[in-house]
């Protein structure tokens, strides 16, 4: 598996990104790879969302400095900005048994591992997809599949800017769903820091050494 390091990357870059990787996936031209980065303010709108989910204004939107795009992945309306670790993973799931339910649940494996290592008690909720701490929800998690080539991911809450996660009803939650690292843990982590475990459990739950 390639690892590929990034820093704060605008988002139609990254999908551009995930989109040529994804077809050289499919061509056999590169490895599985995991993308590691940070976004910009930015609202994704899922298949299953809708703009409605997005509770403030065109207007307010630009004042904030939050862009909206609407993507090709499961969920609904999802918010990524600074300080949140986005990783999206190309990966052949036929190497995973062709099963996007199991490698939704590997993926929520991967953070509830960093999570305990930082002495947090992640889990799971029934029907929901996602990781959460209590009952709030630290991690977001939406797939695309191409030709059994998996794209987009998941976003684990580290230190971003809470206040933008209140404009949104995120993944249908409603407001005050959302908790990151910093504020169960009380002191800020650096993102490049988490990066690395997220690394470390990625390889160790889809038995892929990075190389």
């Amino acid at each position: 598996m390639q690892v590929i390091r990034l820093g704060l990357v605008d988002y139609n870059t990254a999908y551009s990104m995930q989109k040529e990787l994804v077809a050289k996936r499919i061509r056999g031209e590169v490895p599985d790879t995991l993308i590691l980065l940070e976004h910009g303010p930015v609202f994704t709108v899922g298949r299953s969302g809708s703009s409605g989910s997005i509770l403030i204004t065109e207007e307010k939107c630009l004042k904030e400095k939050i862009a909206v795009f609407k993507v090709d992945r499961g969920g609904d309306v999802t918010y990524h900005g600074p300080g949140q670790l986005v990783g999206y993973p190309i990966l052949d799931l036929s190497g995973y048994g062709k099963d996007i339910h199991k490698f939704l649940r590997l993926l929520e494996e991967v953070i509830i591992r960093v999570l305990a290592e930082y002495g947090l008690k992640a889990l799971r909720l029934s029907g929901l997809t996602g990781v959460w701490v209590g009952q709030k929800k630290i991690a977001s998690i939406g797939v695309g599949v191409r030709k059994w080539v998996s794209f987009h991911g998941f976003s684990l809450n580290v230190a971003p800017f809470m206040r933008h996660f209140s404009f949104i009803n995120p993944c249908g939650l409603g407001d005050g769903r959302m908790t990151s690292m910093k504020e169960l843990l009380g002191y800020n982590l650096p993102v490049e820091d988490v990066r690395e475990k997220v690394v470390k459990s990625f390889s160790e739950v889809f038995e892929a050494a990075e190389g």
